[in-house]
């Protein structure tokens, strides 16, 4: 019966050689579960315990007054060109090291992740990519100087932390636990969590229905903080289990076509890529919180938030080339023709230093 399911869920992939390449993601993913664990310390925004509230909370967070909190993706610094330490440093980089070094996922669909059908070139692909490209084309003048780092899910914000990479573009939710560690740019996407699941589930979305149901989340991700959240609160249902995460978002999708749980919380945008994959599976409710993905960066590089920012407006207004154009070409498939529910608001920025 498994591998029934497997089997149907892999025809969104297009044939033979995605079935192997999911096969080989399956296998993957086993190795990662047995030497990956959720770290819960607090310090990549995952659940756990110790969670405080008030202003304490707000210090800790990132987020020191409400009105920060009620909007974390306005605290990022103006749009600038000018070149600065961060820039330069880049800039000052040798040979075929002379690269941008950017954090990204390598298996979200539509988002950044290696086409099985594309040939055998196995290049990176999709809207978060091409964001990328367009970053490193104006801070390096070469689209394709970029070295690109595949990292989990909860490792974001360490390889920025520890210099592993220059920045993070990877379906990054900006919030106020994360700008305790990092520093984000304006927003460049909006999303929010929704409930993936069987078509055949009697789960209906972020409700009751998932009493006694095992709910898969990536480690570090916002839909693992919210869930934990919300079952220490009361406001989801005390016998759903959300003990179940894993290193990437796409192992979700491998463990719930194995049935080993009954369904996957992630951004909705997300979800939509992955219901695209298996046509077995299909979105359960509406979004039940409001996100804005963001390019993250270390807490110091000012000068490189800056470029970004000002990157980001260009990149907006350029509707031949542009944010625009991405969206048609990776998304508009699986999220609609009609872009106006996934564009950012008009970015401000708030933070000053």
């Amino acid at each position: 019966m498994r591998g029934q399911r497997l089997r149907a869920g892999l025809r969104g992939w297009g044939g033979v050689g995605a079935m192997a390449g999911v096969c080989a993601l399956a296998v993957a993913f086993m190795l990662l579960l047995t030497l990956t664990q959720p770290r819960g310390d607090g310090s990549t925004g995952t659940g756990g315990p110790g969670l405080a509230h008030g202003s304490q909370a707000r210090a800790e967070s990132g987020c020191t007054t409400p009105a920060m909190e009620e909007a974390p993706e306005k605290q990022t610094l103006s749009p600038a060109s000018a070149d600065g330490r961060t820039i330069e440093a880049i800039k000052s980089r040798q040979g075929e090291k002379r690269k941008l070094i950017v954090g990204v996922d390598q298996n979200s669909y539509q988002w950044g992740y290696r086409n099985p059908n594309s040939g055998g070139t196995g290049e990176l692909e999709g809207f978060d990519i091409d964001l990328v490209h367009r970053i490193a084309q104006d801070i390096l003048g070469d689209k394709n100087a970029v070295q690109f780092k595949a990292i989990p899910t909860d490792q974001r914000i360490p390889a920025i932390q520890d210099g592993r990479v220059d920045m993070v573009v990877r379906t990054m939710t900006i919030n106020c636990d994360r700008l305790a560690d990092v520093a984000f740019s304006a927003p460049y996407f909006k999303t929010g969590q929704q409930v993936l699941a069987p078509k055949s589930s009697k789960i209906t979305g972020y409700d009751d229905s998932l009493a006694k149901k095992r709910i898969c989340t990536a480690a570090g991700s916002t839909a693992n903080t919210k869930l934990a959240g919300d079952k220490k609160a009361g406001d989801l249902v005390s016998s759903a289990d959300i003990e179940n995460t894993v290193p990437n978002q796409l192992d979700c999708l491998v463990r719930l076509q194995l049935g080993e749980v009954d369904a996957v919380v992630t951004d909705g945008a997300l979800a939509a890529s992955q219901a695209a994959q298996d046509p077995t599976v299909e979105l359960k409710g509406d979004a039940f919180t409001t996100e804005y993905y963001g390019v993250a960066m270390k807490k110091d590089a000012d000068d490189l938030v800056r470029r970004v920012n000002q990157i980001l407006v260009d990149y907006r207004a350029d509707k031949a080339n542009g944010w625009q154009a991405s969206y048609d070409k990776w998304l508009s498939a699986t999220l609609g023709k009609d872009a106006s529910t996934s564009e950012p608001p008009t970015a401000e920025y708030l933070r000053t230093s």
